[in-house]
């Protein structure tokens, strides 16, 4: 029997990931680029069982899980299958302390531990490359949970989406939790809603993919000051888009614009933070190592708190009975 446990952390966009240019490989209509957090780690455990199982079995926090998750972990399984040339079924054991579907990348740690572990659990011998371009099947943003650290995430065509770290200076994060509950619309479906029906959205594919090339560049230099205003500036953007949808989507609230003025008031006062927001309503600050403390206490009051370093690389801890390894180009039709 073949078992093999990961670990993958969350990601928090700077320059966002915000609709596809093609949903079936989940290929980005643009680029962007994240930092990876050290808290809010995934550990997830794939068992192989015998192929004449008629379903994969998911576990998810001690609860069975047998809705569309299920669905959506078998299809992904299904991919990991094709490439291995197994029928294996498997379980999968999954914690996550990311609070599911608020808008802090739990698909993005959850899919990247899936995926790190699935590979490793029937046999894939993958590198970093093809292991986030696999993760980029299950969602996107588990693309850049795989390398860790400051990642770019390449738009392009199947073999060239994928992401990979950066040079970029010390960061860390302070993430200002105001709803962990899920949010009434997924990402899935408002990003199929922004793209069908806000004016915006052309914009924001233009603009977004110039912000890449500048963000790259003040990352590449060390510039905090220019990598904090793209990275504010381009959240605004996404949400502004968003609410251009048609019913409107609205995912920050009166509170979470609180947030933002108060990192607005933190950089008058001379201690230098950008606020961002990924599709919820709870809010993420940049700061430099030094100040994310500073941050966290001046912002507490507005909602939970958390500090955050740079997040580690996807890894496997545990890998038991995985037999033999092949290399992904051995099975590339498969995709």
């Amino acid at each position: 029997m073949s078992t093999a446990t990961a670990v993958a952390h969350p990601n928090i966009a700077l320059v966002k990931y915000w609709g596809k240019a093609d949903a079936d490989l989940a290929l980005p209509a643009t680029g962007s680029v994240s930092m990876g957090l050290d808290v809010f780690p995934t550990t997830t455990s794939v068992t192989l069982v015998d192929g004449r199982e008629a379903r994969d079995a998911f576990v998810l926090n001690g609860h069975v899980v047998e809705d569309g998750a299920l669905t959506r972990v078998e299809r992904f399984l299904d991919i990991v299958r094709q490439l291995a040339g197994s029928d294996a079924r498997a379980r999968v054991e999954s914690t996550n302390t990311v609070p599911t579907g608020a808008g802090l990348a739990s698909s993005a740690s959850g899919f990247a531990a899936l995926a790190t572990a699935a590979a490793a659990a029937y046999g894939l011998d993958l590198s970093e490359r093809d292991l986030s371009r696999l993760a980029r099947r299950g969602s996107g943003s588990a693309t850049r949970s795989i390398p860790g650290g400051v990642s770019v995430w390449h738009a392009g065509d199947d073999q060239g989406s994928y992401a990979e770290t950066i040079p970029a200076p010390p960061m860390a994060m302070v993430v200002v939790t105001i709803n962990d509950g899920p949010k009434a619309i997924g990402s899935r479906e408002a990003m199929r809603r922004t793209i069908a029906t806000s004016p915006f959205y052309p914009a924001w594919v233009s603009s977004t993919t110039e912000t890449v090339g500048d963000m790259l560049v003040a990352c590449a230099a060390g510039d905090f000051t220019r990598i904090g205003e793209l990275t504010e500036s381009n959240a605004l953007r996404m949400h502004a888009t968003i609410e251009g949808a048609f019913p409107p989507i609205r995912y920050l609230t009166a509170r979470s614009v609180a947030v933002f003025d108060a990192v607005a008031e933190l950089r008058a006062a001379g201690l230098e933070a950008y606020a961002t927001a990924d599709a919820g309503p709870n809010v993420v600050v940049l700061t430099k190592p030094e100040d994310r403390s500073a941050a966290a206490t001046a912002l507490a009051h507005l909602g939970d708190v958390i500090e955050s370093g740079t997040g580690p690389a996807a890894h496997v801890i545990r890998s038991e009975g995985t037999g033999e390894h092949q290399h992904p180009d051995q099975k590339e039709s498969a995709e």
